[in-house]
């Protein structure tokens, strides 16, 4: 199992060392708009630890695709900065990927450019609420046209940025998912209805980035196996969508699951801490968010390793032959696990969790140094990603020094590696 896992692996035209990836998960480590030392650092530690490649989330294509106020986004300020972390990141053997999305309706940020976000289609909007905006706008081709240029654009900065792929971020609930997922898509024009209708306008978004960079980075897409809410997206959805991202220009599908709002469960394969993620919440409204999300959250089987692996599978089988890399996403916590996934046809495996609580972890489990991560998936790296330090394992107690989040990647860069 061990020789797979790290044995290279070729994605469009970028060559990994080994087949582990280090997931997109946010890191709450940016400071106006730009990314900071803290965050440079972060990643300096998977590509010293051993990673094949380490993704960098999430950079908004637009000030209006930002989730959260400091949010990185990609451009002519940033672009510097994001060059210093790709460098440090090269210099310990790794490549860097740049997971880019939008938004949409699930943002919670004061300053957007319109009264309502933007949403595949108009009605309530379910993240809004908590900043005083109760209702949603259906895109126009307009605006379909704008925000395909902005992801076109985005990906041209992250090439001159030292970016060695791109990760389309199209699941969770975010712009693209949106669009997708029938719980959010009720339009009834050529983008909506049918799941073909529905992955259309995602599809003409990954072509544009694989235009904009004209073969020379790996295009990689995050995806939804399925939503894992009543009336969402199933695995059947998603091998339609997969089809025709494999068709716009993707080289590999990142394989996810759940909604940050109707099932963020299907993302983790268990609960997670909600009290104390109100407990790390600022405001009366943030609490209470996270207490109807407890209250949402159905009963949960234990947490098990390669969760995913079952409908990651139905996929696989139905795309048949297709030449598309598939990277495996869902609770690998050991070098056992990774096996499996490689074993089962999957190209690579794609962690986080296990790499928040130990960085050096595949270089252990090259060495024989260990087998397995002491990471128990108890989520509590989702609720202190709000804190002063940003993402870190809270039980290995590997927090950055908090101070690092005020100085941006390009200063000081030298003494991050």
């Amino acid at each position: 199992m061990s020789g797979d896992a790290f044995s290279p692996v070729t994605i469009g035209p970028v060559r990994l060392k080994n087949r582990f990836i280090r997931s997109g998960a946010n890191e709450m480590m940016s400071k106006e708009m730009k990314p900071t030392r803290a965050l440079a650092q972060f990643h300096t530690a998977y590509a010293r630890g051993g990673v094949g490649m380490t993704t960098l989330a999430y950079i908004a294509v637009s000030k209006d695709g930002r989730t959260l106020p400091g949010q990185g986004v990609m451009n002519a300020d940033s672009l510097p900065h994001y060059r210093a972390v790709t460098d440090s990141i090269h210099a310990h053997g790794a490549k860097a990927s740049a997971q880019i999305t939008h938004g949409g309706s699930f943002c919670q940020i004061d300053d957007l450019s319109t009264p309502r976000a933007m949403s595949a289609s108009g009605g309530i909007d379910k993240m809004g609420v908590f900043k005083g905006r109760l209702f949603q706008r259906a895109m126009t081709r307009a605006d379909m046209d704008r925000v395909t240029g902005e992801f076109a654009e985005t990906a041209r900065l992250c090439e001159q940025a030292g970016f060695d792929a791109i990760e389309v971020h199209m699941g969770h609930g975010y712009l693209l998912n949106q669009f997708l997922s029938p719980l959010s898509n009720k339009r009834r024009d050529d983008y909506g209805g049918s799941p073909e209708n529905r992955a259309r306008f995602p599809a003409e978004i990954l072509a544009a980035v694989k235009a904009a960079t004209g073969g020379r980075l790996a295009i990689l897409a995050k995806i939804n196996l399925f939503d894992g809410a009543p009336g969402g997206a199933t695995v059947d959805d998603a091998i339609v969508a997969a089809k025709a991202f494999e068709a716009a220009g993707a080289d590999m599908l990142v394989l996810s699951a759940g909604r940050n709002i109707e099932s963020v469960w299907a993302i983790f394969g268990n609960s997670l801490p909600y009290d104390d993620l109100a407990a790390m919440q600022g405001g009366l409204f943030a609490k209470l968010q996270f207490a109807i999300l407890k209250r949402s959250v159905p009963k949960l089987p234990p947490f098990r390793e390669n969760y995913l692996m079952e409908q990651a599978l139905a996929l696989k089988a139905g795309l048949g032959a297709s030449a598309m890399k598939l990277a495996y996403l869902g609770g690998v916590q050991s070098l056992a696990a990774a096996g499996a996934a490689l074993e089962a046809g999957f190209d690579a495996v794609a962690l986080a969790r296990a790499l928040i609580h130990d960085p050096a972890l595949i270089e252990a489990w090259r060495t024989g140094a260990s087998t397995a991560s002491g990471c128990t998936a108890c989520n509590r790296c989702v609720a202190v990603m709000y804190g002063p330090a940003g993402t870190h394992c809270p039980v290995a107690g590997n927090a950055l020094d908090p101070a690092l989040k005020d100085i941006f990647a390009g200063e000081g860069i030298a003494d991050a590696a």
